[in-house]
């Protein structure tokens, strides 16, 4: 049984998409459909925790990982939004000192009108920066404009490759946690905004705008992930509630959030320690391929 589920919920279903059975018509195993639903929102999570804090989109993964496995039943976009809140979780966890310090230190500040105290300055940057990206996108909401174009994902993922290397090269990484403004939250929630754009990536936007801003790789890291923790918030309440409400998907999405928050945290641990010593480039080449093979795949008729 474990066998047949597996084989069947690796994709290969019919439909059509690049592992269907016209590529391995003995692997088309049928499987009871809860059991798969329940599988595949296993690996989404899998997916979802690995990619959400590494500077490469995670639902550009997402979705081309829906597309490419053909695994359109259940999987909408906000589903996939629904499996985000496990990262959700995972940063409440991993960052519930660095929140404690902030509010209690900015409640303080508040208290004795110390508007230059850090925890003040940074807690206040991180609520403006998060305006903008709610404002773009309720509007995308209410103008009920969906973004899942996979032409659009191997686009941004070019262009954002581009500007981390670009970020890389003429970013200073002189600036400390302690030394952020008000006004870098700012900059920062502004750079959010392109992560709107699937393919642009929420950690990787927010990460290139810190880096250019003259901040240390893991100083903009951390500041990306406490900027992004509101927005991630919101989107995926807001966005997320509708899908656990389709048939069948409650127990999947669950798994899928259990499984976002386990590899979220080791995740988050790693890319923290990789930046102490190491640079960004290697999500550059990432991303470069990564749209090549977008674009490869768009030209072979893989993806539509």
């Amino acid at each position: 049984m474990m066998l047949n589920m597996t084989l069947y919920a690796i994709g290969l279903q019919a439909g059509g998409s690049l592992f269907g059975p016209q590529f391995f018509p003995m692997l088309t195993i049928e499987a009871p459909n809860s059991m798969v639903q329940i599988f595949h929102g296993l690996l989404m999570g899998l997916v979802q925790g690995v990619t959400e804090f590494l500077p490469i989109s995670s639902t550009a993964h997402l979705i081309i990982f829906r597309d490419l496995l053909n695994w359109d039943e259940g999987w909408s976009k906000e589903a996939i939004d629904g499996i985000q809140f496990g990262s959700v979780i995972a940063v409440l966890i991993y960052f519930w000192k660095d929140f404690s310090f902030l509010i209690g230190g900015a409640w303080a500040a508040f208290q004795k009108k110390d508007w230059q105290r850090e925890e003040w300055r940074i807690t206040v940057g991180i609520v403006i920066g998060t305006l903008p990206v709610l404002v773009g996108g309720l509007i995308l909401k209410k103008l009920n404009i969906k973004l899942e174009s996979p032409m659009l994902i191997a686009v941004m993922s070019l262009v954002m490759s581009m500007l981390l290397g670009l970020a890389e090269k003429i970013g200073s990484r002189k600036r400390r946690f302690a030394q952020l403004k008000t006004q870098d939250g700012i900059w920062v929630g502004l750079g959010q905004m392109i992560a709107l754009l699937p393919g642009a990536s929420r950690s990787g936007s927010t990460l290139t705008t810190g880096l250019l801003l003259g901040m240390e790789r893991e100083t903009a890291a951390r500041f990306s992930f406490l900027l992004g923790f509101p927005t991630l918030f919101i989107v995926t309440l807001v966005q997320g509630k509708d899908a656990f409400a389709q048939p069948g998907m409650a127990l999947p999405l669950f798994v899928g959030v259990i499984s976002a928050v386990v590899f979220s945290l080791l995740s988050i641990k790693w890319l923290l320690g990789f930046l102490k010593t190491r640079s960004t480039w290697i999500f550059v080449w990432y991303r470069l391929a990564f749209a090549a093979f977008l674009f490869g795949a768009l030209a072979q008729g893989w993806l539509k």
